[in-house]
Formats: C-alpha cells, sequence, structure tokens
C-alpha cells in the first residue's frame, strides 16, 4: 500500500495534468503484436520504465493473480483479493524480444525482495513474471537464473501463469505522464531508482 505519507505528499502538489500519448505509429504500421505482463512493484512505475523501451507499442496498469473479478484498486491495495499489481505490455516481438522484456523487469526492480517492492509493501507489490506458454517460461525461469548468478543471491521473483488480468482505473493508466510531478514525488520518495542502483551496481548493464 502507498504509505500514508507518501500520499500526503502527493495530494499536497498541485498536479500538472498531460494528455495521454497518442496511439503508437508503429503499432500502426505493424500487425505483429505479442503480450507480456509483468509485476515489479507500483505499476505507474512500471509501466514508465517499460514505455521507454524501444518496440513497446502500448501498456497498460492493471491486476492479475486474483479470484475477485474486476478488482478495484481499493480492493488490491489492502492486501485481501489476491491479485498482484501488474503492467500489461502489447510489444512487436520483430523489434523487441520477450527474453529482453523480462530482463528488463528484473533490471528495474529488486528481484531480492519478495515482500513487496521498495517502499510499498505486502504481497500486492510482490515482483513476478507472468508466463502464458512453457517456451515463455523456459525464458523467465533462465532469466531468473542469470540474474542470480550475477547477485550472488537467491531472487524472490516469482514465475506465474498467466491468468486473466484486469485493466486498473483509468485515472492510473499514463499515470507517469498525466501527473509528472505527483509521479516524480512518488518516485523519488519511494526510494525506488536508488534500490535498484544499489542492487544492480556490480552488474553490467
Amino acid at each position: 500500500m502507498r504509505t500514508p505519507l507518501l500520499l500526503a505528499g502527493l495530494l499536497a502538489i498541485t498536479a500538472c495534468s498531460a494528455a495521454a500519448p497518442e496511439q503508437s505509429s508503429a503499432e500502426a504500421a505493424t500487425g505483429e503484436r505479442a503480450v507480456a505482463v509483468v509485476a515489479t512493484g507500483c505499476f505507474w512505475c512500471t509501466e514508465s520504465d517499460f514505455d521507454k523501451v524501444p518496440g513497446v507499442l502500448r501498456t497498460t496498469s492493471g491486476y492479475i493473480g486474483g479470484k475477485i473479478p474486476n478488482p478495484s484498486y481499493k480492493q488490491v491495495s489492502a492486501g485481501g483479493s489476491g491479485h498482484i499489481e501488474a503492467l500489461q505490455i502489447v510489444y512487436d516481438p520483430g523489434k523487441v524480444s520477450y527474453a529482453t522484456l523480462v530482463r528488463h523487469a528484473l533490471r528495474t526492480s529488486d528481484p531480492t525482495d519478495g515482500g513487496g517492492q521498495f517502499c510499498d509493501r505486502g504481497s500486492q507489490y510482490r515482483p513476478a513474471i507472468f508466463v502464458g506458454n512453457p517456451a515463455e517460461r523456459r525464458v523467465a525461469e533462465a532469466a531468473k537464473a542469470e540474474a542470480g548468478r550475477v547477485l550472488s543471491r537467491p531472487i524472490a521473483t516469482d514465475i506465474l501463469p498467466r491468468t486473466r488480468f484486469y485493466p486498473a482505473e483509468d485515472y492510473h493508466q499514463d499515470y507517469h505522464t498525466k501527473n509528472p510531478i505527483r509521479y516524480r514525488y512518488y518516485r523519488l520518495s519511494c526510494g525506488r531508482d536508488a534500490r535498484v542502483r544499489e542492487v544492480w551496481k556490480s552488474a553490467s548493464r
């Protein structure tokens, strides 16, 4: 759950709204599409991290893994629904591989922390890769093993079946572009980038 201190700080800042980006020209120009789902803590941050990856056509923040249909943010963030905050990624496999996306998820998170991510604690914020078939599972397992070798520590990122994905409420989508000041305050206060640098400092990017 977002900590009360962070939420108070967010509400105290005036948001600078920006229009959501238009449909990617790459998405309009290619018929090749595939879907990946990953979780690296707060989906605002996960979405921002993956929107920068060439070959990613569209991202959607949402929830996966629980038993309640159409869960709300309130239900998921409270920790009782069984869902995980996650990101659905539509990508062009001719421009970016599934392996690259999985590796990016590991490298932009703290894969050694299974109790949540950064300042957001609880199973609803734990890191995970959701696989849709045996080939994706093999890729995810290989990336997880590689991360373990690089970090010389156990990797807590779960590899789970890709079940139904529920998009989050509209105000969560493209949060980093619609509310850049609030988003930057949250990301900095949560210590996400500092922790990622600390965890991966000995690894070659």
